[in-house]
């Protein structure tokens, strides 16, 4: 299902994008690993995550993400749970392509580079690290999972850095599968930094990952307030499509806090204006729910 996406990426068409899928899942009710955050909804929850995918196609997304953000390969390492993450992943993927079914709609697999979470905060531990050997090894089997499970592509998200987000998008695209980087930032001392990588400058990652040279690349997991100049610096070193699907709110392991949220219409304006710098994939990430989506699909594929 993924040629439809590829055409319209190749003609500069919109491509809208679902929103939050894990924050929706725990805004219907069902509750948050204090380890693992929304991961275990898809063995638990099942059908709770399927519709919520199902409402994102109803809102009109072309393309959804499985519920495999929180399967990191680094988070599940630390838990001691690699073969689980496996077959957590096989779950989620399995639910978004029913959902899916009967609908030109495409079906990616995400991939994150996501470490134990401080609770109450949305701050990463950084006690320890892995060669590099060992998270590429990792980050592979994810990836060659996905491909057997027959997901359309591969969404690199949250990616933030020059090392580890590289080893994971070169395992991704060692698969063959269509790769989509989207990168989150957030501001230091005035200057854009990779989020929860203040070590990380944002220029140097762009360019960094740009250099993949993917299908794709997406400015995500970010506050609308950074994500202009986001794509501003993308653009300098991206000549290829550009998403956008922000965040809005605020984490607090192991919940979404439900504030601040920006409304709708005002989440068009933005991706009007974002329009206007060259990106074509619209959608939400945290904190973002169906009701954005249908805003969304109806400004651009009216």
């Amino acid at each position: 299902m993924y040629d439809h996406i590829r055409q319209k990426l190749a003609r500069g068409e919109t491509i809208i994008l679902d929103g939050g899928t894990g924050t929706d899942i725990q805004r219907r009710g069902v509750p948050m690993s204090s380890s693992t955050w929304c991961a275990e909804a898809n063995v638990s929850h099942p059908d709770v995550v399927r519709e919520v995918h199902a409402d994102y196609i109803r809102a009109g997304a072309d393309l959804i993400i499985a519920n495999t953000f929180a399967t990191s390969p680094l988070l599940f390492n630390a838990l001691g749970r690699d073969d689980e993450l496996l077959e957590i992943d096989r779950a989620a993927v399995k639910l978004a392509q029913e959902a899916a079914s009967g609908h030109p709609v495409a079906v990616a697999g995400s991939m994150s580079t996501m470490r134990p979470v401080v609770a109450g905060s949305d701050r990463t531990e950084k006690q320890r690290e892995w060669p590099e050997a060992e998270a590429r090894a990792l980050f592979k089997r994810k990836a060659d999972n996905f491909a057997a499970a027959g997901v359309d592509l591969i969404m690199m998200e949250m990616m933030r850095d020059a090392d580890y987000s590289v080893w994971a998008t070169e395992t991704a695209q060692a698969t063959g599968l269509p790769v989509w980087i989207g990168i989150s930032v957030e501001r230091h001392g005035g200057k854009l930094t990779g989020f929860g990588r203040e070590d990380q400058d944002f220029e140097n990652v762009a360019r960094v990952l740009s250099a993949l040279k993917p299908d794709a690349i997406s400015i995500m997991h970010t506050s609308p307030n950074d994500t202009d100049e986001a794509i501003d610096i993308l653009r300098k070193y991206w000549k290829g499509p550009i998403g956008a699907y922000p965040e809005s709110g605020y984490f607090t392991m192991p919940d979404w806090t439900f504030v601040d949220i920006i409304p709708p219409e005002e989440l068009v304006a933005r991706s009007r204006t974002w329009k206007s710098k060259g990106v074509t994939a619209f959608g939400g990430c945290c904190g973002l729910g169906p009701d954005h989506i249908t805003a969304l699909s109806k400004a651009f594929h009216a």
